[in-house]
């Protein structure tokens, strides 16, 4: 299929590399659509749902193609919200922006649009695919310090198929400069800073719209008390800021026990804050040639340096990963996502949690 009989529909998100995307896609021939997707909505100064449609609006009208607009509240309340909200209060970390990819940009945006005749959707996300040989196959960002293939760890192979994502071969500094050149509308408006499609607030602050302040201890790993805080879910691990300890080395929070509503701290050196090995669930391979026992390089958190590790999987089902090197702060509910070399090749949801002292 040639690009100009391949339709497209761009999600645009009203940010500038979203709008470049589309631009792009106009430019090399397809017939191109914006949807909008209307995720979240709130009176909150902090939402900006509405500003982001006006700058969507104003960046369709620019280059001359329609924009729908995709009511998804009611979804995105249940699959993503009310999960966030379940997983703080049992002390995990969810992550919302992994989750939003997959339960809704590639999901629900995904179906309506091939349902309404498109071929394929495209994000404004700093990832590559690889379709050379016909297997589509999901590659790292050309900028280092913009790869969100993390963020895409928990597509399915189906789902990639139809994802387009055209500024990740694209360093961001050129993404504004093509943005410029083309006198796109937001060329200039500020990358979004906040959670996915909630707006700029702070998760704490998110939280304690459903979650109640419970004051409790902070404890250092040998269970001297040290202060006091206003609810152990409003806290992750390796978090530094907002623990009102003062004096001393650097403390950061090792591990939460919310069934105790405590709060356990450790210093920079401190064993408790590393992990060699943890557990993994819901493992799934995007590259679906590759088997147990695996050997490449993973990370565990957005922007972190690839990590040496060994992945296995035992009769019981349960799933391992070793890394070469103990790992600082691995949370619950975050992410392992594997890599050989620039491929991603598969992920898993971290299960275990740091020992509680």
């Amino acid at each position: 299929m040639n690009a100009t009989d391949k339709k497209i529909l761009v999600g645009l998100s009203g940010w500038v590399d979203s709008a470049v995307s589309a631009y792009l896609l106009k430019e090399a021939g397809f017939d191109v659509h914006a949807g909008f997707m209307v995720n979240f909505e709130s009176e909150s100064e902090n939402c900006t749902t509405r500003v982001d449609l006006a700058e969507a609006e104003k960046v369709a009208r620019y280059l001359e193609i329609p924009l729908h607009t995709f009511d998804f509240v009611t979804e995105y309340e249940e699959r993503i919200v009310q999960r966030i909200y379940e997983g703080y209060e049992k002390g995990l970390t969810p992550n919302p922006d992994v989750l939003c990819n997959n339960l809704i940009k590639f999901d629900l945006f995904l179906e309506e649009a091939l349902s309404y005749g498109f071929d394929a959707i495209a994000t404004g996300h700093y990832a590559r695919v690889d379709r050379n040989d016909g297997i589509a196959r999901l590659l790292k960002g050309i900028d280092p310090l913009k790869d969100q293939t993390y963020f895409l760890s928990r597509l399915k192979r189906e789902q990639l198929e139809k994802a387009y994502f055209p500024v990740g071969g694209i360093l961001k500094s050129e993404v504004r400069e093509i943005a410029r050149r083309a006198g796109l509308p937001n060329a200039e408006r500020k990358d979004s800073q906040g959670l996915c499609f909630i707006g700029k607030v702070p998760m704490r602050e998110f939280l304690r719209e459903r979650l109640k302040e419970k004051t409790g201890d902070i404890v250092d790993v040998s269970g001297n008390k040290l202060g006091e805080h206003r609810g152990a879910w409003f806290y992750t691990v390796w978090q530094r800021k907002d623990l009102r300890i003062g004096g001393g080395s650097a403390l950061y929070v090792v591990a939460k026990d919310v069934a105790n509503n405590r709060v356990v701290v450790g210093n920079d050196d401190d064993a408790k804050l590393f992990s060699k090995t943890l557990f993994l669930s819901e493992w799934q391979w995007l590259r679906q040639d590759r088997k147990f026992p695996w050997k490449g390089t993973a990370k565990i958190r957005y922007r972190q340096d690839d990590q040496k590790v060994t992945v296995e999987s035992f009769e019981d089902g349960s799933i391992q990963a070793t890394f070469d090197e103990p790992q600082r702060a691995v949370a619950p509910w975050q992410f392992f996502v594997a890599y050989e070399g620039d491929e991603l090749v598969g992920s898993g949801i971290i299960a275990q949690e740091t020992d509680i002292p």
